[in-house]
C-alpha cells in the first residue's frame, strides 16, 4: 500500500517538475513579446507624444501587463529621485523583476545595452536606439518560439517517463 502510494507521489513529482519547465519554455516568448510591445510603446510616448521618460514610463506601465509593468513602474519610481540616473534606475529596476521572469540572459544583455543609450540622444537618435533593441528581441523570441516547439512536448514527457523509470527502478 505504501508502495503504491510513494510510486504515485514520485510519478506526480516528476511530471509536474517536467510541466513546470515546459511552462517556462512557453512563457519566454511571450514575455519577450511583451517587452517588446512595451518598447514600442515607449517609441510612441517619445516620438509622437513628446511625453517626459518618466512620465512615458508610468503610462507604460498601466498599458502593458507583466513583466513590463513591473518594470516600467519601478523604472519610473527611480528616475523620478534626483540622484539616480537613467542608466542606473534602468539596470536596477531590472534587477528588481529579472528573477520573476522566465526571460535569459540573452534578454538581459539587449536591455542592458538599451539602458545604456536611455535618454542620452535626442529622439530620433533615441528611437533608432529603441528600434535596434526590438529586433535584437525579435531574434531572440524567434529563437525562443523554436526551442519551445522543438522541446516543450520532449520535456512534459521525459517528466512523466522519468518518473515511471525510478518506480521501476525502486520496485
Amino acid at each position: 500500500m505504501f508502495k503504491w502510494i510513494g510510486a504515485f507521489l514520485i510519478i506526480g513529482t516528476t511530471t509536474w517538475g517536467g510541466f513546470e519547465a515546459a511552462g517556462r519554455l512557453s512563457r519566454r516568448p511571450r514575455q519577450i513579446r511583451i517587452i517588446k510591445d512595451s518598447l514600442q510603446a515607449l517609441d510612441a510616448e517619445i516620438m509622437y507624444s513628446h511625453t517626459p521618460l518618466q512620465e512615458a514610463a508610468q503610462k507604460i506601465s498601466s498599458q502593458m501587463p507583466e513583466p513590463a509593468a513591473n518594470l516600467f513602474k519601478i523604472f519610473s519610481e527611480k528616475i523620478s529621485r534626483k540622484e539616480a540616473t537613467v542608466k542606473t534606475a534602468w539596470q536596477e529596476s531590472l534587477d528588481d523583476i529579472w528573477s520573476g521572469t522566465d526571460l535569459k540572459e540573452e534578454e538581459y544583455e539587449v536591455l542592458i545595452q538599451f539602458g545604456e543609450s536611455l535618454g542620452r540622444h535626442d529622439r530620433y537618435t533615441q528611437q533608432k536606439q529603441i528600434l535596434l533593441a526590438v529586433a535584437h528581441l525579435d531574434r531572440e523570441e524567434t529563437s525562443a518560439r523554436e526551442k519551445q516547439e522543438k522541446y516543450e512536448k520532449m520535456i512534459r514527457s521525459l517528466g512523466i517517463l522519468s518518473g515511471l523509470l525510478f518506480v521501476i527502478l525502486l520496485l
